[in-house]
């Protein structure tokens, strides 16, 4: 039987990969739980689009201050140093390769490292670009962290990317429910793949060539 990871877990793994002392963005919806896995000691500085540096995941039982939200309009904390400033400000850090990591959701990703993460190109659908072509360029490492397949079944991971592209070849990882996956210049390398998964059926959910590392067995 597949463990797939859950949506704690798979924030919980990413944010294991960002290094102590890192500067990081949170993209809105998932990638923002990644919050409630760095400790203090750990120095991780999260940055928001809308204006805030040291931001923080609110403590069990912390009353929000209705001024101080993320980029989704969700109460978050500072840390002590922390701070909010101009929109402008906070785009200008993006654009200027100030931020080692950003962490994205998608709607896919091409053996490229192309990122659609916008628009499902829906005649009729708003769809709105936020910051996140800023921060598919300016960052200096561009994770994704998104569920595997569709509600449809359908590869999130694929050859070429079938929706408006965000940014070109921009992704290093890949953090699904189901694997962590690097895009390599030979395309999708799968790290590790969650209890239960085999190469042969990770495969078939996948809309591109995987190759495996030893301890995917």
């Amino acid at each position: 039987m597949v463990e797939k990871r859950t949506r704690g877990q798979m924030a919980e793994r990413v944010a294991r990969d960002i290094p102590p002392g890192s500067y990081v963005n949170l993209g809105i919806g998932l990638p923002v739980l990644a919050l409630n896995y760095w400790r203090p000691e750990d120095e991780v500085i999260v940055h928001s689009e809308n204006g805030i540096l040291g931001m923080r995941a609110l403590q069990d039982g912390e009353a929000a201050d209705p001024d101080v939200t993320n980029a989704a309009k969700l109460p978050v904390g500072l840390v002590e140093g922390g701070a909010y400033f101009h929109h402008a400000d906070s785009f200008a850090m993006m654009r200027g390769g100030h931020l080692d990591y950003c962490v994205l959701g998608a709607y896919q990703v091409g053996q490229n490292g192309d990122l659609a993460n916008w628009s499902l190109g829906q005649e009729g659908v708003a769809a709105a670009v936020g910051g996140a072509m800023d921060l598919a360029v300016g960052a200096r490492c561009v994770y994704v962290i998104m569920e595997h397949v569709t509600r449809e079944g359908l590869p999130r991971l694929v050859e070429s990317c079938s929706l408006p592209i965000t940014g070109a070849g921009c992704v290093k990882r890949i953090y699904t429910d189901l694997a962590t996956i690097d895009v390599t210049p030979k395309g999708f390398h799968a790290v590790e793949m969650v209890p239960g998964m085999s190469r042969g059926r990770l495969q078939e959910l996948t809309g591109a060539r995987l190759s495996f590392s030893t301890a995917c067995t």
